[in-house]
C-alpha cells in the first residue's frame, strides 16, 4: 500500500496485521481523492475506523491542514503512529485511540469543525453506519459544505438520509461503494 499523490507520493504505508482491518484499495482511494480534489487545500478531515491511516495520510499528502485519526484497535493505532513517524508527519495529525462514538462526542464538545468525514467501519458492524451518520447529522462537527463519505460493501446500503444528512452521490468500484452525504 502506497500514498497515491501529493507530498508523500509513492511512499509505502504499513498495514495492521491480521484480518481485523480491511484497507481501502489504492484504486478506491484514488477515485475518492479525484472527486474531492478541488476542496482539499487547507481542509480538516476526520478519519473514523482509520485502520492504517491511509485515507488521512493521503489527505495530508494532498494539502489537508489536519486529520483526526480515530481507531480503537491498539495494533491499528500503533500502525497509524508508525506510518506518521515514517513519513515525518509531526504536525496536523492527531491519533485518537477510542471507539468512534466516544471520539465523536469528545470532538463535538471541543468545537472541532470538519470539512470531510470518512468512515469505513468493519463490514460486520453494520450498526456503526447508522450510529455515526445519525450522530453527525445532529452534531456541530459539520459545516454547511462538509462532506461525509461512507465506504461500504456493495451488498449493503447504509441509507439515504440521517436527520439533516442526505446522500447525494454513490460511486461503486468492485465490491466497494462510496456514499457521499451532506447537510440539506
Amino acid at each position: 500500500m502506497r500514498v497515491i499523490a501529493g507530498k508523500y507520493k509513492s511512499r509505502r504505508l504499513a498495514a495492521p496485521t491480521g484480518v481485523q482491518t480491511r484497507p481501502t484499495s489504492d484504486r478506491l482511494r484514488e477515485t475518492l481523492f479525484n472527486v474531492v480534489a478541488p476542496y482539499m487545500e487547507d481542509s480538516v478531515w476526520l478519519d473514523l475506523f482509520a485502520g492504517s491511516g491511509a485515507i488521512g495520510i493521503e489527505a495530508l499528502s494532498r494539502g489537508a491542514r489536519s486529520v483526526y485519526f480515530v481507531e480503537s484497535a491498539v495494533a491499528a493505532a500503533r500502525t497509524i503512529r508508525k506510518n506518521l513517524h515514517t513519513l515525518a508527519i509531526d504536525e496536523g495529525a492527531d491519533v485518537i485511540e477510542r471507539d468512534a462514538a466516544t471520539a465523536l462526542r469528545m470532538l463535538d464538545t471541543q468545537a472541532v469543525l470538519c470539512d470531510f468525514v470518512f468512515l469505513d467501519p468493519p463490514y460486520r458492524k453494520l450498526g456503526d453506519y447508522e450510529q455515526v451518520l445519525g450522530f453527525l447529522s445532529q452534531s456541530q462537527l459539520l459545516n454547511p459544505g462538509s462532506q461525509v463519505i461512507a465506504e461500504h460493501d456493495k451488498h449493503f446500503d447504509p441509507g439515504d438520509s440521517f436527520g439533516s444528512l442526505h446522500r447525494h452521490r454513490t460511486l461503486r468500484q468492485g465490491d466497494a461503494v462510496l456514499s457521499f452525504y451532506s447537510k440539506a
